[in-house]
């Protein structure tokens, strides 16, 4: 599953809402350098490890910058602090500033459309890309990632959950809303057999042409619950109307959201050093909590791995 492609129709709308609520949720002002090589990030001071910079190839020790790309927008995960201007925000900025803080170095974000970045680390125009990429086989025999999320399909429900829907078996003989042509349509599809042996109604599903169409219904009570990707889920529930308008179920037999597949930072399989050195950079920050911190931020904890893994995917 590839979670970009099937999904980047929905990034437009997500990234106006949170473009209008981003000072709300503290978006884009707390990632600030700090005195003594170190960095704050989702309100955690991250330090150096001057272990773990050794552990960098010396291109970039002498370079002091990670040069990473991104396709923006895709909120969380990527945003413009600001419409019309460049400077970013959102969680794997947020990642990457605190990597660059374990390791000493600025990661070095730049907008590349999706479909190129990784001819372009191929090509030694990046060093990784950190854009909520999905790891896979095919794209490991030309990258190798860090994983540091598992991400799937996820339930939105009014603020307060007044359906009291907790799993995807609540959703049986309810009115539910789906963006058209997504993978979570196919998701309820495949659900309604499950619906039918436990007994229960079929899923009265309602298609949309665009999520902010679902949301509406779900406002105006049409249906009790709109499916679509976790992240998206979580940000929605974080960011509207301040936190008031949804929130976000979290099933505990599905932390990551259904059929949910790693993401991870796509790095050069030229420069195994720095994939080593993120890899271990990334479980310090799982350790200290900052990792969880992060994920906090924009209302998607659930989705944080527990260890950082090498190239994950086994499909």
């Amino acid at each position: 599953m590839n979670a970009r492609l099937t999904h980047r129709v929905v990034a437009t709308a997500l990234a106006a809402a949170a473009l209008a609520t981003l000072s709300a949720c503290g978006g884009g002002d707390d990632t600030a350098a700090a005195a003594g090589g170190k960095v704050v990030v989702a309100g955690e001071e991250v330090k150096k490890d001057q272990a773990l910079h050794d552990m960098l190839p010396d291109r970039i020790k002498e370079a002091g910058t990670v040069r990473v790309a991104t396709d923006v927008p895709y909120p969380p995960f990527e945003m413009f602090v600001k419409e019309g201007e460049s400077t970013l925000t959102g969680l794997d900025y947020d990642l990457g500033q605190a990597l660059g803080g374990k390791l000493g170095v600025t990661f070095a974000f730049t907008p590349q459309k999706f479909d190129g970045i990784v001819p372009a680390i191929q090509a030694g125009k990046f060093d990784a890309a950190m854009s909520a990429i999905t790891d896979n086989k095919e794209r490991q025999q030309v990258v190798d990632f860090v994983d540091y999320s598992q991400s799937g399909s996820g339930i939105l429900v009014a603020d307060g959950n007044p359906g009291k829907i907790t799993t995807l078996d609540d959703l049986c003989g309810k009115n539910v809303a789906v963006q058209a042509a997504t993978n979570q349509l196919d998701l309820l599809k495949k659900h309604q057999t499950a619906c039918t042996t436990a007994g229960k109604g079929q899923i009265e599903i309602q298609t949309f042409p665009k999520d902010s169409d679902a949301q509406l219904a779900l406002r105006s009570g049409k249906v009790v619950a709109q499916v679509l990707t976790k992240p998206a889920a979580g940000w929605v529930a974080k960011s509207a109307d301040a936190g008031k308008a949804f929130d976000l179920v979290d099933d505990p037999a599905a932390p990551g959201g259904y059929n949910a597949s790693p993401n991870g930072i796509a790095i050069s399989k030229q420069q195994p050093e720095l994939t080593d050195a993120i890899q271990k950079a990334l479980q310090a920050l799982i350790d200290d909590g900052t990792l969880t911190a992060i994920y906090s931020k924009y209302g998607v904890a659930s989705i944080a791995v527990r260890e950082a893994t090498k190239n994950a995917a086994v499909d």
